[in-house]
């Protein structure tokens, strides 16, 4: 993560995975709360994209009644369902 900038762009973030949705609201930020201090700019910013989607991609993605097509994003998903590192 680039100095200086992580912890505000974490703040954020974290007030981006507010969603329509209380499930998908504690995923998310479930996910950045325990994962966000770690995770690369690179992951980071994928983590951005994925919370620019629609509520129900990010459910169907979650709940594993869809994948991305994306492989990247798929693993992303994965470590935020609570599977291996993104």
């Amino acid at each position: 993560m680039a100095a200086g900038g992580g912890a505000r762009n974490l703040s954020r973030l974290r007030w981006r995975c507010r969603r329509g949705m209380r499930e998908l609201d504690t995923l998310l930020t479930g996910f950045l709360e325990r994962q966000g201090p770690t995770l690369d700019d690179e992951e980071l910013a994928r983590f951005e994209t994925l919370l620019e989607l629609q509520d129900p991609v990010i459910y169907g993605w979650l709940l594993g009644r869809e994948q991305p097509d994306d492989p990247l994003m798929a693993v992303l998903v994965e470590h935020i369902r609570g599977g291996r590192s993104a």
